[in-house]
């Protein structure tokens, strides 16, 4: 009788582990796949931005310095491994693209190019993507960290070297606050 009473506890303890275990594993894929969502779409991006600095070029070729900062800050972005310089590099590379866009306002002509106006529309649905991408995988991050946090999770992530997520955050929330203009 008691051997029975001892098989089932560590029957329950066994199935107890497993199940979070693969819990674990489950949360750390999802994250991993909405990184791999984010990444595409800045992958998408980054193949938009040198068609755009063409185009803005062909209408401010004497801007050169603002063209240089947009390029060495996709350069940046495209290199940047890790959430915390990706989110770095990316808060950059926005910076330098409301550059090349307030060049673009001193630009009728430009504004007026059919191209211009595409590769901008484009641009706005590629910043919304990466804007839900970043919140899909900030959910799952957040999931993914409370999983690791709870008892007795915590042990077993412990001591199989799962480790916290960082979220992939904008560094300046006032811009991200800010009201954007609207011209008509």
């Amino acid at each position: 009788m008691t051997l029975w009473i001892i098989l089932g506890i560590v029957a329950v303890v066994v199935i107890a582990l497993i199940l979070i275990y693969n819990g674990l594993v489950t949360a750390k894929q999802r994250v991993e796949e909405a990184w791999s969502d984010i990444n595409v779409q800045l992958k998408r991006r980054y193949d938009l931005i040198p068609n755009l600095v063409s185009t803005v070029q062909g209408y401010a070729k004497h801007e050169s310095k603002v063209f240089e900062d947009v390029t060495k800050a996709r350069t940046a972005a495209m290199g940047a491994q890790d959430v915390h310089a990706k989110a770095e590099t990316e808060n950059q590379l926005a910076g330098t693209l409301k550059s090349l866009f307030a060049v673009a306002e001193a630009y009728p002509d430009l504004k007026a190019n059919q191209n211009f106006k595409a590769l901008q529309d484009e641009l706005v649905d590629t910043e919304d993507k990466i804007q839900a991408s970043r919140r899909f995988y900030n959910t799952n991050v957040r999931d993914f960290n409370i999983k690791l946090g709870v008892f007795p999770n915590n042990l077993i992530a412990g001591m199989l070297g799962f480790k916290p997520r960082e979220f992939f955050e904008a560094d300046n929330q006032a811009e991200i606050n800010e009201p954007v203009a609207v011209k008509f």
